[in-house]
């Protein structure tokens, strides 16, 4: 959405942004109010007709509706696991579909072009006897970041270190 913005701001495309309805752009009123704030022009689809005012009172109503929607969740689940419920589906607690689910996480860790040379790396620092928060944070400082992106935490450099064959310890 930044990069959509910061495209509607340009002074060159004198763009609006068209947003089929308000609560779908966001359920945070702030991030609505910044976004106006900010200069970018945008019509909603289903209130076309729409003004500061009206666009500022949706954006608050949006944004209570998802805090109420929200506890009612929690309230509900609370409530299910107090009555003895097991939340979530059964059939995800086996180990066979555990073990399955690491493998898979920890073949797409090391097999993404970002983490082959972090690996190299990663390998190099644990036969030195650094610990996986070390080699984490070494792999962060000289640029290195995960498949998505994201800075290594000790969880990502064991992935990367694991053989395919082996179980991660029990927490």
């Amino acid at each position: 959405m930044a990069a959509r913005s910061r495209h509607c701001r340009s002074p060159r495309t004198g763009s609006t942004l068209l947003i089929a309805k308000l609560d779908r752009l966001s359920r945070n009123a702030g991030f609505i109010f910044a976004l106006r704030d900010s200069g970018v022009d945008f019509v909603c689809c289903d209130m076309p007709d729409a003004n500061t005012l009206t666009v500022g009172l949706f954006a608050v109503i949006a944004q209570h509706e998802r805090e109420t929607i929200s506890k009612r969740t929690k309230d509900a689940l609370q409530a299910k696991k107090a009555r003895g419920a097991q939340l979530g589906s059964p059939q995800n607690f086996t180990a066979a579909v555990r073990a399955q689910g690491r493998a898979t996480m920890q073949r797409n860790a090391r097999q993404h072009p970002a983490n082959q040379q972090a690996r190299q790396l990663a390998e190099l620092l644990h036969d030195t006897g650094h610990t996986l928060w070390q080699i984490a944070h070494k792999l962060t400082a000289s640029g290195y970041c995960t498949r998505r992106g994201q800075p290594f935490q000790a969880t990502t450099v064991f992935r990367l270190l694991l053989p395919l064959n082996v179980a991660p310890p029990e927490e």
